[in-house]
Formats: C-alpha cells, sequence, structure tokens
C-alpha cells in the first residue's frame, strides 16, 4: 500500500479506532449497570435492542443528511451526539430514557460508520479496497478489545466516570477528520436489493446473514450478564468479552480462506454444528475460568465468522452488477436479526435461568445446519469463484468496500457458465463483448478522485477483462 493512501486513510481509521474503543466499552457497560440496578431481563434484552434498531434506522436514511451537509461536519455532528447520549446516560439511570438514549446512539453511530466507510471508498479504487477492508476490521476489532478491557476501570470508578470517559472518546474522534485538509468525498444513495429479490437469489446467505445478526447481538447484549451472574468480578467480565472479540478477529479469516476452498454450505454447516456442541459444552462442562475462556474464544471465532461466509456464498450466486446492492440488503437482514436478538432470548433467560443464553445459541446452531442442510440438497451451492472478504460492522455505503477487483472478476465467470438474467431483472449481467468495446476509452484510476458507484463498478468490469 502506498505512503499516500495510506495517509488519506489514516485520519478516518484512527477516528473510527478512538470511538470504537469507547463504543465497545459501553455495550458491557450498560448491560452491567442495569442488571446491577435490579432491572429485569426482559428489560435489558429491549434497551440493548434500541441501538440496533437505530443503526438500522441510520441505515436507510443517514446517506441523505451527508449528502447535504457535507462528510466532515456530518461526523462531528454524529460524533457530538453519541458524547451527549453517553453523557445522559451517566446523569439519569432510567431503563425508558436509556432505551431512547440508545436508540438515538445507534442510529449516530451508523453515521460515524458511514462517513468513514465512504471517505475510505474515494482513497483509492478496488484494487487496494482488500487491504483498506483489513486494516478498517483490525481498527475495529482491535478497539473492541481495548474496549472491554477497560471494565476494569469502571469497577473502580464512580457512577458517572465511566460514561464520561466515553463520552470524551467520542469528542477526541472528532480530531483526526477536523484537522486536515480534505475535499469531502462523493457518495450516492444506498438502494439495497429487497429482501424477496434476496432470498430468490440466496436463500442460504440471507439465512446466514440472519443468524449471524441474532447470534453477534446475543454475544455483546447479553453475554456480559450471564458472567456477572455467574459471579464474574467486573475486571473479569471485560477480559472474557475480549477473547470472544479476539477469536472473532483471529479465526474469522483462517475460516473463510478454508471457504475458499470447499463447498461454503458444507463450511456453513460446519460452524452451525461447531456453534451447537460449543455452547452444549459450556453448559454441560466444569465451571473452570480457563476452559470457559477457551470456549468462547472459539465460539467468537464461529460467530463472527457466520456472516462473512454467508456473504461469500451469495456473493458466488450474485451477478456481478447486483454485487454493492446484494452486500448493502444482506447487511439490512444482519441489522434485523440483531435487533430481534435480545427481546427473543430474554424470555427464555427467565425461564431457563442464566444458561438460557446458550441455549438459545445451541437452538440457533441446530436450526442453521438443519436449514443449511435441507438447502443443499434442493440446490447444492456453486464452487467459489471469488476470494474470501473479511465483512466487519458496516454501513449499507461501506458495504461496496468489499467488492474488489477479484469479487467482481468471479461473479463474471460465474455469469458465463450460469445464466442470471432472470434472479435480478433490474441489473444487467456482465457481457464480455459489451466491456472490451468500451477499453479504448478507459482512463487510468486517479486514488483520489471520487467515484460514484456506477463508475466503480464499471471500471472493475473493464480491468477484469483486460485481465482475460
Amino acid at each position: 500500500m502506498s505512503r499516500q493512501l495510506l495517509s488519506m486513510a489514516l485520519a478516518p481509521l484512527l477516528g473510527l479506532f478512538i470511538l470504537g474503543i469507547g463504543n465497545g466499552f459501553l455495550a458491557s457497560l450498560i448491560t452491567l449497570r442495569l442488571d446491577a440496578a435490579g432491572e429485569s431481563v426482559t428489560t435489558i434484552g429491549w434497551v440493548s435492542a434500541a441501538y440496533y434498531i437505530g443503526l438500522a434506522i441510520g441505515a436507510l436514511f443517514n446517506d441523505r443528511l451527508l449528502l447535504r451537509i457535507g462528510h466532515i461536519r456530518a461526523y462531528a455532528c454524529f460524533a457530538s451526539l453519541v458524547a451527549v447520549t453517553v453523557l445522559l446516560q451517566g446523569m439519569w439511570l432510567n431503563a425508558e430514557l436509556w432505551f431512547t438514549l440508545r436508540l438515538i446512539g445507534g442510529w449516530a453511530t451508523l453515521g460515524v460508520y458511514l462517513v468513514i466507510e465512504s471517505w475510505l471508498l474515494t482513497a483509492a479504487d478496488t484494487r487496494v479496497r482488500g487491504r483498506l477492508l483489513a486494516l478498517y476490521m483490525i481498527a475495529l476489532y482491535g478497539a473492541g478489545v481495548i474496549g472491554q478491557l477497560l471494565l476494569g476501570v469502571a469497577d473502580h470508578a464512580g457512577a458517572s466516570q465511566p460514561f464520561m470517559i466515553i463520552a470524551m472518546l467520542a469528542s477526541l474522534s472528532v480530531l483526526p477528520l477536523g484537522m486536515i485538509p480534505r475535499v469531502s468525498p462523493l457518495i450516492e444513495h444506498a438502494e439495497p436489493l429487497s429482501p424477496w429479490r434476496l432470498i430468490t437469489v440466496t436463500p442460504t446467505g440471507v439465512m446466514g446473514c440472519f443468524g449471524s445478526g441474532l447470534a453477534v447481538s446475543a454475544i455483546y447484549s447479553l453475554l456480559p450478564l450471564y458472567l456477572q451472574r455467574s459471579g464474574f468480578e467486573v475486571q473479569q467480565i471485560g477480559e472474557m468479552m475480549a477473547v470472544v472479540i479476539l477469536g472473532g478477529m483471529l479465526l474469522q479469516y483462517p475460516i473463510g480462506r478454508w471457504s475458499d476452498r470447499h463447498d461454503r454450505q458444507i463450511v456453513l454447516i460446519l460452524i452451525g454444528g461447531v456453534l451447537a456442541v460449543l455452547c452444549g459444552g459450556v453448559m454441560l462442562l466444569p465451571d473452570l475460568p480457563g476452559l470457559l475462556a477457551a470456549m468462547l474464544f472459539l465460539i467468537g471465532g464461529g460467530v463472527f465468522a457466520l456472516y462473512p461466509v454467508a456473504v461469500s456464498h451469495a456473493a458466488d450466486r450474485a451477478p456481478a452488477g447486483a454485487l454493492v446492492r446484494m452486500s448493502q440488503g444482506l447487511l439490512l437482514i444482519n441489522a434485523l436479526g440483531a435487533t430481534l436478538s435480545p427481546p427473543l432470548i430474554t424470555p427464555l433467560m427467565i425461564h431457563t435461568g442464566n444458561a438460557g443464553l446458550f441455549v438459545a445459541l445451541a437452538g440457533l446452531g441446530v436450526v442453521l445446519v438443519a436449514f443449511f442442510v435441507w438447502r443443499r440438497s434442493r440446490r447444492p451451492a456453486p464452487m467459489p469463484m471469488a476470494p474470501f472478504t473479511s465483512n466487519p460492522q458496516q454501513s449499507v455505503v461501506g458495504a461496496e468496500l468489499s467488492v474488489t477487483d477479484e469479487l467482481v472478476q468471479g461473479a463474471i465467470e460465474h455469469e458465463h457458465m450460469e445464466d442470471l438474467s432472470q434472479l435480478v431483472p433490474d441489473v444487467e449481467t456482465a457481457l464480455p463483448g459489451d466491456m472490451e468495446s468500451d477499453m479504448d476509452n478507459d482512463v487510468e484510476d486517479d486514488p483520489a478522485t471520487p467515484f460514484t458507484t456506477e463508475k466503480r463498478e464499471s471500471v472493475a468490469s473493464r480491468q477484469t477483462s483486460a485481465t482475460e
């Protein structure tokens, strides 16, 4: 990666890292504070769900706001709003108020993601998007690990100091983007594929992304509650949560690369089966901290790998022209699963005790295995046509980061093997003759040039045909 590209990407990635530390800290802190205040499991679940509702709302509407006021001002507004909601939570502990504040905070956090990701999209063309996405993933997950470790600070601080620290981090995240001279990037309004089109193209991908939202949201929202009620100290809870996120960060790529060499449906079946076995093991094996940490590390690896493998499977079925819109639609399906997860799982925890969390996750693993096996019996998965791409939490506009030259080339090759024109009739499939006719009019890519979605896909398609 060139020094110029790294310098352009450094500011937004640094802002993401600073804000991500506070965001990871806050997710577990809210669950622990509500439980310590005597709130019911159901109430904790709904407050946790409010954040994901805000994310989903932001995914649908925030890009329009950015087009009106510009990226740097929008980032300052969103980060400031995050800081204000956190400070208000530190001033008053009230479940109804916290529900509203978490919803607003989720909406604002999605706006932050949107600014950073669209900024990165204009930093370079598709040839280096894979490396940019890797840096994005490292910043996001690395911040999450540090944020969980900060829970030890909350154990020795007063009622409001942890919220003040999180608010300060949100405010400080404005500095990297606000201090550099940069023209605001250009983006377009996101238009994801409809759920019905997604189910038509890739029912396995839709189910995998929905199941991933259910599982990841349960891990972030309810696992701290399970650990606290199991007798762990606040610092130990932070360490256990850091282990889960670290497992997701370290195991996601090896699992994904393995899926490049094998039937992705088989990989998804194994992820669901291993998730069910590990969650059953947590309930049955001796209650030893070291053993639990090892189990949570593996559970994190499986849960966090489920979404990117499902997206990669969907990409093997999608026409090249629909890759971005498909990724955006799958992100919204994932957000829907994350929103429904806490309200669905908390009643089970009420009736079966704290272990209800792992009962639910084990049941989810079994359901996923059954669905994937059924789908494989009805329609075998296509051979993997493009390399696995890690997919951390993103906005619908940022989903374009994962659409690299290699992914477009794989989709085009699959289009030539199977007629996909009827799957997504409103998207034109790639034709080699049409692409080659435009080669003489192509221009050299400038990493600093703001591309629209159509221009990026057009250039990527012409580059692919040139290599063929």
